[in-house]
């Protein structure tokens, strides 16, 4: 990684208008927790099963959408990448060190929020952390899928936002032969894995879901940075 683009990408998460978004969406989160605790439902495992349909289907692909393209897709928007990439730095390089904030954004704005719900909604250890360990492996891949994304196209966020609200919210938890490829159905299998038994319900083998989840983030931060290199050539000409 390199210090330099860790910084700047962590002002271009934290220093404009994404930060009051991702700390807003942390607070429903949170406010989920408090709610369904003031409701009298504890942690019954209808309120974990409520907790576990909303931060996975619906919150973790937001934050994964805002902090992955946020990391590199307006430099690319305004062509201010071109600086950066003209440095001596391998394109690899600047793809992990872009992700390596994205990721630690997701573990500070949503992955602590996540146990932290839970945890007033009155689970127990283990489940508070199996519901932390699947937030951040699903967060990790959102934020690798759509920072891919950004460097291919420039409507990141519109096909970031049609997979989070159709494919996550719907299509991978309703069709069974589509929960395969769901990054929700994974990150389940994960949680499931480590909560106590009956807690979680995962639709897929949590060898396969580990295997996926490395696949998708090894190959395509690979990719990205490869797609760099396109983009290099594509300004040059």
């Amino acid at each position: 990684m390199n210090r330099t683009i860790v910084r700047l990408a962590a002002r271009a998460i934290l220093g404009g208008k994404r930060v009051w978004l991702l700390a807003a969406l942390s607070l429903v989160l949170v406010a989920i927790g408090v709610g369904t605790a003031a409701l009298g439902s504890g942690s019954s495992a209808a309120s974990l099963e409520a907790l576990q349909a909303i931060a996975f289907s619906t919150f973790l692909p937001l934050f994964g959408l805002i902090v992955g393209t946020g990391v590199i897709g307006p430099e690319i928007d305004d062509g201010s990448i071109v600086h950066l990439l003209a440095k001596p730095v391998s394109r690899h390089t600047i793809v992990q060190s872009k992700l390596a904030v994205a990721v630690a954004a997701i573990l500070g704005f949503a992955v602590l929020p996540t146990m932290v719900a839970a945890v007033i909604m009155g689970a127990d250890a283990a489940t508070v952390l199996a519901f932390g360990v699947g937030a951040l492996a699903a967060g990790a891949v959102y934020c690798v899928l759509f920072l891919l994304l950004s460097v291919v196209t420039r409507h990141a966020v519109i096909i970031g936002l049609v997979y989070a609200l159709v494919w996550e919210s719907l299509v991978g938890s309703v069709i069974p032969g589509a929960r395969n490829v769901s990054v929700q159905q994974w990150a389940l299998s994960v949680t499931a894995s480590i909560a106590p038994d009956g807690v979680v319900t995962a639709n897929v083998g949590v060898a396969l879901a580990w295997f996926l989840i490395v696949a998708v983030v090894a190959v395509g931060t690979w990719y990205a940075g490869s797609r760099l290199r396109v983009l290099v050539l594509a300004s040059d000409d």
